[in-house]
């Protein structure tokens, strides 16, 4: 038995009538009444009551009609289905992140993102980058927001934002009246920063920046997340250099400033498998990277 034999019998069974549903289904009659015989012949029961004048469904027509029709529609679901899900409209995906990309860039992608495919079931997950290396290439993830560098052959990453790295000061600081600071000014201060296990790459990026204006920076607090930075700051523990987005958290008691001199850049990036066949993946990139036009200058 196949679909068209339930698709033909529909036809006859609707239309009661052999010529209508062969001019309906676009075949010949013969060709018709043919294939309903084969179907009765498998099924081993007449479906329907044929006379010179009339078709009528029998007992059984009339139950295998409404389970015909019950297979058809399941079939046309299943395809609707397959063919979303091909166009990586349905599906689930899993978001690996960082915290400092919950300030605007990971809200930002989401709210675009869920505009558009609103039946995708998106689960996030917060991690560091080089823990998001690892969730990738274990596919416990599908799409990582980290910050660079990073160094992973397996992994495709694409910079969605660059933005200096800035200081950030308690509002008091005698620095404060500066609108620029020159980095080596910096040497004596005692530094708030991210701990090496969270910051992978850019922590050495911080460590870089600070041997480059002549000066190991002094360390007395490591934490976990960037908004701790910024309340330590305003409690006077220390100083800190950010990324300039951090600004956006709203904190009384600080200032941002730019480094004289030097233009170090950090890079936030979207990473994904290198040789993942995802739509849905694929589809989030691109919402990405249209949400983040202008971002990268």
């Amino acid at each position: 038995m196949e679909l068209r034999h339930l698709r033909y019998f529909v036809a006859v069974a609707e239309e009661l009538h052999f010529g209508r549903a062969a001019t309906r289904l676009l075949i010949v009659q013969p060709s018709l009444s043919q294939q309903i015989r084969q179907l009765e012949d498998e099924l081993g029961f007449p479906l329907l009551r044929r006379t010179k004048r009339s078709v009528e469904l029998t007992d059984a027509g009339k139950v295998f009609l409404t389970e015909a029709r019950n297979v058809l529609t399941q079939v046309q679901e299943a395809k609707r289905a397959a063919q979303r899900a091909y166009r990586g409209e349905i599906g689930r995906l899993v978001i690996g992140y960082i915290s400092s990309s919950t300030y605007d860039l990971l809200p930002m992608m989401l709210s675009a993102y869920r505009e558009r495919f609103p039946d995708i079931d998106v689960a996030l997950r917060e991690l560091t980058s080089q823990e998001q290396l690892r969730a990738l290439e274990e596919e416990s993830i599908q799409v990582g927001l980290l910050r660079l560098p990073i160094n992973d052959p397996m992994v495709h990453a694409e910079v969605v934002r660059r933005e200096p790295i800035v200081c950030v000061l308690p509002e008091g600081h005698t620095l404060a009246i500066r609108e620029r600071i020159p980095a080596f000014s910096l040497a004596n201060e005692r530094f708030v920063l991210q701990s090496r296990e969270r910051g992978g790459g850019y922590y050495a990026q911080l460590m870089n920046l600070c041997l480059t204006a002549g000066f190991s920076p002094s360390v007395i607090q490591e934490v976990t997340e960037m908004h701790t930075i910024v309340s330590l700051v305003a409690a006077g523990m220390g100083v800190s250099l950010v990324p300039l987005s951090i600004k956006n958290i709203r904190s009384q008691g600080v200032v941002y400033r730019e480094l004289e001199g030097l233009t170090t850049i950090t890079e936030m990036a979207i990473a994904w498998l290198r040789n993942s066949p995802s739509t849905i993946v694929q589809n989030f990139v691109k919402v990405a990277r249209e949400t983040t036009t202008g971002s990268i200058s």
